[in-house]
Parts: C-alpha cells; sequence; structure tokens
C-alpha cells in the first residue's frame, strides 16, 4: 500500500484550475500548463492517501475494473513507469478518462465512507501526462499478423478500444468514420477547454504506427460504402457508431428559427477551435442563451457559449435541485446524484431547476424571441400560478440520446434491435448478424467514457476468440453485468 497513515495525515487536494477571467478568453484546458503538470507538486502526497482497504470498492465502481490502489502506491513510491503499466493493463485511454470521466471510483472509494475520496482521477491523468512527457508511451505493433480483417465503424471511444485491442492482436483493422477527422465526440462533441485534440491526435498517431488504419469522410451504410460490400470485405465488423438519435423537445413553436440541438452547436464550436471555417456558424454572441438539459452535454454548451460572449446564459432542468451530500437513499458505494459544479458553471450562467418548456415564442420574423416555462413537482406536474417568460435568442437542446441511428447501415445489416432501441447483442457482444459485433453506447445506450472504452475492450476479446477460437485480451465486463453508476 502506499503511506500507511496517509489518510489520516492529509486531506483531499485538487488541481488548481486557472482564473475565470483568463480562461474563458482561450480555449485552452481550464488547468495551467494542463491538468498533469498542474497536479505534479501535490500528487504524490494524494497518492499516499489511498488506504489498504481490504477489498478495493473503487475496482467495481471502474467498468474499467482498473488497478488503482497498485497505481496509487507506484505513485507514491515515484515509481511513474511501473504506474503507467498498471494504468495501461485495464485502460487504452487514460487520458481522456483522466479528463472526461464522472469518476465513480472515487464515489466508490473506501474512505469516501467517512472523508473525502482519494483523487483517483487526478492521479491518473499525472500518470499518463507525465507517461506521454517522458516518452514512455510508444506503439506497440504486433508481433505477427493473423490474416484476418476487422471493420470497426465510429471512431468514438468505444472504437478506438477496440481497433486498438484487435490491431495489437494481429488482426488488419480498419476505423471507418464519417467525419473528416477520427475521433467521434472526443473530436467534435467535447469542448477543447474540457481536453484539447492534442491528446487525442498523439493517441491516434500511436494507433496509425501499430497498423491501425483510419478511413475517414466515408460514411458506412451510404452510398460509397453500402453494408453488404461491408460484409463481403471484412471477416468481422464492430458497429461503434455511438448514440445519436437526439432527444427533442416536441413543444408550441418548436419550428422557430433559433433553437438547435446541442451536437449542432457544440461541433461547429470545436472545428473553428482547431481553425476550420464554418459557414453560417452558429453563435452564442451578444444573444440571450438558453440550454435544456442539466447534463454534461448541456454545461459544454454554456462554456462554449460564455466563450463566445453571450449576453446571459440560462441552463434549464426538469429535476429538483440534488442536494450537496449524498442523500440517504444512495448510500455509499453506489453513484450518488448530488449537485456538482462543472468548470463552466464556475465561469457564468444561471441554472434553474423542476422547470419545464411549455412554449417557444418567437417573433414577427419566425425566431425565437422567449421561452415560457412552469415550475413543476415532484410528479413534474406543472404548479399553478408558476408560469414566466424568459428571453431566449439561443435555444440549444442538450437532453440526451435515444440510440443509434437506424436508417442506414443498421437497416442494411438487418440488425435486430432491443426494447430500447439499441443494436441487440448477447453476452458476447454479437449481433444477431453473424461476425457482427456492437460494442459503446451504439447497444448500451447513451453512457459514460469508462463504460465505451470497457466495451470496446471486452467487444474485441470476443471478435479475436470468434475470428481465431480463443483469446488473451482482456474482457473487463460483460454487457449483461449492471454497474453500481446508471
Amino acid at each position: 500500500m502506499a503511506d500507511p497513515k496517509g489518510f489520516l495525515k492529509h486531506g483531499r487536494q485538487v488541481a488548481t484550475r486557472r482564473v475565470v477571467e483568463e480562461r474563458v478568453k482561450d480555449w485552452n484546458e481550464v488547468y495551467p500548463d494542463g491538468i498533469g503538470r498542474a497536479l505534479l507538486p501535490i500528487i504524490n502526497t494524494q497518492a499516499g492517501r489511498c488506504m489498504d482497504c481490504g477489498i478495493p470498492f473503487c475496482h467495481q465502481g471502474c467498468p474499467l475494473g482498473n488497478i488503482i490502489p497498485e497505481w496509487n502506491d507506484l505513485v507514491w513510491r515515484d515509481d511513474w513507469d511501473g504506474a503507467m503499466d498498471r494504468l495501461h493493463a485495464t485502460n487504452n485511454f487514460p487520458e481522456f478518462t483522466g479528463r472526461l470521466c464522472p469518476a465513480p471510483c472515487e464515489t466508490a472509494c473506501v474512505l469516501g465512507i467517512n472523508q473525502d475520496a482519494v483523487t483517483i482521477k487526478n492521479v491518473e491523468v499525472s500518470i499518463i501526462d507525465r507517461a506521454w512527457e517522458s516518452g514512455y508511451v510508444r506503439p506497440q505493433p504486433p508481433e505477427w499478423l493473423s490474416g484476418r480483417t476487422v471493420a470497426v465503424i465510429g471512431s468514438g471511444p468505444a472504437g478506438l478500444a477496440a481497433a486498438q485491442q484487435l490491431t495489437r492482436a494481429g488482426h488488419t483493422v480498419a476505423v471507418y468514420e464519417r467525419d473528416d477527422r477520427a475521433g467521434g465526440l472526443l473530436r467534435y462533441g467535447i469542448p477543447e477547454f474540457k481536453m484539447e485534440k492534442k491528446h487525442l491526435d498523439r493517441r491516434l498517431d500511436q494507433m496509425r504506427r501499430e497498423g491501425t488504419i483510419f478511413r475517414t469522410g466515408v460514411d458506412v451504410g451510404g452510398a460509397s460504402l453500402p453494408g453488404s460490400r461491408l460484409r463481403e470485405r471484412y471477416d468481422a465488423v464492430v458497429i461503434a457508431t455511438g448514440s445519436t438519435l437526439p432527444r427533442d423537445l416536441p413543444v408550441p413553436g418548436r419550428e422557430l428559427a433559433g433553437i438547435h440541438q446541442a451536437m449542432e452547436f457544440l461541433p461547429q464550436a470545436n472545428r473553428v477551435a482547431l481553425g476550420d471555417e464554418v459557414p453560417d456558424q452558429i453563435r452564442a454572441d451578444g444573444k440571450h442563451v438558453v440550454i435544456i438539459g442539466g447534463g454534461d452535454t448541456g454545461a459544454d454548451c454554456l462554456g462554449t457559449s460564455i466563450r463566445h460572449g453571450a449576453a446571459s446564459i440560462t441552463q434549464l432542468e426538469i429535476l429538483a435541485q440534488p442536494p450537496v451530500e449524498r442523500p440517504e437513499n444512495q448510500p455509499w458505494p453506489t453513484y450518488p446524484m448530488t449537485f456538482r459544479v462543472s468548470s463552466a458553471h464556475e465561469e457564468g450562467g444561471e441554472r434553474m431547476y423542476a422547470v419545464s418548456t411549455q412554449e417557444f415564442v418567437g417573433d414577427e420574423e419566425g425566431r425565437v424571441r422567449a421561452l415560457r416555462l412552469v415550475e413543476v413537482d415532484a410528479s413534474f406536474a406543472p404548479v399553478p400560478g408558476t408560469e414566466r417568460e424568459i428571453p431566449a435568442d439561443l435555444v440549444l437542446l442538450a437532453m440526451g440520446f435515444t440510440g443509434p441511428q437506424r436508417e442506414g447501415l443498421v437497416e442494411q445489416l438487418g440488425l435486430d434491435l432491443d426494447e430500447r432501441g439499441n443494436v441487440a447483442r448477447d453476452k458476447h457482444y454479437a449481433t444477431s448478424v453473424p461476425g457482427v459485433f456492437a460494442a459503446g453506447d451504439a447497444g448500451r445506450g447513451q453512457s459514460l467514457i469508462v463504460w465505451a472504452i470497457a466495451e470496446g475492450r471486452a467487444a474485441a476479446a470476443a471478435v479475436d476468440e470468434y475470428l481465431t477460437g480463443s483469446t488473451a485480451l482482456p474482457s473487463p465486463i460483460p454487457p449483461t453485468a449492471r454497474p453500481l453508476v446508471v
């Protein structure tokens, strides 16, 4: 274990973010010189807070099964290379999860029963950032090729994890992405201030050096590559297209101009931050912005609108404001619904809870000018006398996603869907079509990045066994398993 008395001597300490006035003027990450560097002065002490707790429930909290106590101990002992080996043993992309995961491992930390949990996520990102800077992260090409070919459709975290595992197992893997650059939501959904794309690019470069082939700008299931040709060309196919159908809000006035889905708004902002030109970009400059949805996507819209220079920003949530402390009906080690403040929330905007949108109000030119809302009770019934209007020149819908796109590849391959509209698969990630597998949000539904990577790794093991009869690849969790975090 790490310092036997570390949790008694030291309290929880996290990285210090850049001051709000500075960081809202650019698109760089909110930490000075990157979070890894910001943490180095304190991270050994924080890793030393990890206890010899007997049963490390952080393993249960993490879908990847990260060996957290071991790499905490190694960091405390200043063995950073050993810590990186332990980290990579279960997680292909810790620089992504260390920045983007909500850290269910920390809410399951045994120390968190009566103290502040270990800063597991911060230790993780410190290990991998230091490993990249030291040059310790290198390509791992296979020693031999199997002669088998695999197509991975989608280059988000699930697709990338499956592709890297299968490439290292010796298969020839091609990753197809319909956008012009690989990365999926990591590229165009996550704003630069949460994760600079240099972290994604260097991992993609490592994968290319290992032998993974990336084919961008190809809409699989469209005219350029129909599903039938895909099955003829490859020995196995992994569907990792994500959950891309956005939930809509069918209330009066929805047809007005100025109302957009979050995934219309965020990708355009990301492209501009990367130096692209986006004609007729949806921008928040000088506008009264209303964001409907209180989750991470809504927070991403908030931070982006602040950097555009919005006149005001209001984020709406139909649920009541959650408590600051863990509620009694969500005991340790479950993942509690508590009030959380992201970096974007620190920067501005107003959050309104227990409200529901009744109508979008337009002007004479057919553009939205206001949003009529009402307060709701615990059963979401309107509370009489609470109706009011708030100004709204730009409305962003960030209410989540309802499943994968059906038309195109899913229909062409004849894949069965489950009761929630996701691609149906068995405990081996196999779909109803032989040789076709599904991983990540396409089969699971909208979920966390750690679940996407875990499913990508597990699906890769299933594909490897399908192609060769056996596998040495690790399989973290079967799709039928149910985690402590929803």
